[in-house]
């Protein structure tokens, strides 16, 4: 019979391994310092953004990413680490780090995972000035949008000074 402890080791590593499994990003960060209704600020924050932070044992992110074969990004675990885990896209997590490190010092963004690449602080800072998915699409529809509007708008002004043209022609035979 296992000891409580190692359950609870085993259950975090496997739960770490389904998290990177269903992710697209995951970021590295170092909280220290930050008080407990701020990290909970920050969660739900990251939670708005489809991300999840998970706090474990330095040992068991080891081995979780060990048994992932993410040996590169072990190196950003030492000390109070936080594993951020992106579901969809990474800009929008990104971004709340990025901006939630700006207004607390103590946050430091170390490095992460994302597409199959490792990628360290300045990259995840660029990533956080990206516009988001939903502003992209908004920006690909009214750029797909505004040649149609220009479109409607000049054929309205051609239909507006046939009418205009052909008023003039009425006023001219009635006077």
């Amino acid at each position: 019979m296992k000891k409580i402890g190692l359950l609870v080791k085993e259950i975090s590593e496997n739960r770490i391994k389904d998290f990177l499994k269903d992710s697209s990003a995951l970021f590295i960060i170092k909280y220290s310092g930050i008080s407990g209704p701020d990290l909970s600020s920050l969660r739900q924050n990251l939670k708005n953004s489809h991300a999840n932070l998970f706090v474990v044992k330095n040992s068991v992110a080891r081995r979780a990413l060990k048994g992932v074969k993410l040996d590169d990004i072990i190196k950003y675990i030492e000390g109070p680490c936080g594993l951020v885990f992106a579901e969809d896209e990474p800009v929008g997590p990104s971004k709340v780090l990025y901006n939630f490190g700006k207004d607390h010092e103590q946050l430091k963004l170390e490095g992460g995972y994302l597409k199959d690449r490792v990628i360290e602080k300045k990259d995840i800072e660029s990533l956080a000035k990206l516009p988001t998915k939903e502003v992209l699409r908004a920006q690909v529809v009214m750029t797909l949008n505004s040649p149609i509007a220009g479109l409607v708008f000049t054929l309205n002004q051609v239909l507006a000074k046939i009418v205009y043209c052909l008023d003039q022609i009425r006023q001219k035979k009635t006077s």
